[in-house]
């Protein structure tokens, strides 16, 4: 069976978490990547920041404060402000830290197969896939299209 290790980009290009947000888009642009892995000072894959982390949706776009209303002095909130705190800070991103997603990051180990690999992209709905070793250091990337080009083989 054909691992992920074998069609992997080995030396994929990667940001630190405190590329500014100019930096990362003309990276993007320059080599034509619809995301990026943000690897911290250790080699330890923290976050990917895709295309989507760059933009704000018409839905996201009004950032509207929650709907509250006052008793006795106090606010109660009608709605989590959680979401609200997630878009304000990804409109306000001045670096990868803040835009990147880093909660629940989809990884894939380089032994896993490439069915396996498929398989996370299909669930999770990514284009490209961080690949990292035991201790979570970044040792390449995957993308559908190299899962695709393997299983088609």
């Amino acid at each position: 069976m054909t691992t992920v290790a074998e069609i992997m980009d080995a030396d994929p290009v990667t940001i630190s978490p405190d590329t500014d947000v100019k930096t990362v888009v003309e990276m993007m642009q320059t080599n034509e990547l619809p995301g990026l892995p943000v690897v911290d000072a250790d080699g330890k894959c923290v976050g990917i920041v895709t295309e989507s982390d760059l933009i704000l949706s018409d839905e996201e776009a009004d950032l509207h404060i929650p709907h509250y209303v006052q008793i006795m002095g106090g606010i109660v909130w009608l709605e989590p402000l959680r979401h609200f705190e997630e878009k304000f800070k990804k409109a306000l991103a001045a670096d990868a830290s803040q835009m990147m997603t880093a909660e629940d990051l989809t990884t894939v180990s380089p032994d896993a197969t490439v069915q396996e690999a498929g398989k996370a992209i299909a669930e999770h709905g990514h284009n490209r896939l961080p690949v990292v070793d035991s201790e979570g250091r970044l040792v390449g990337v995957v993308t559908r299209v190299d899962v695709l080009g393997a299983l088609t083989a």
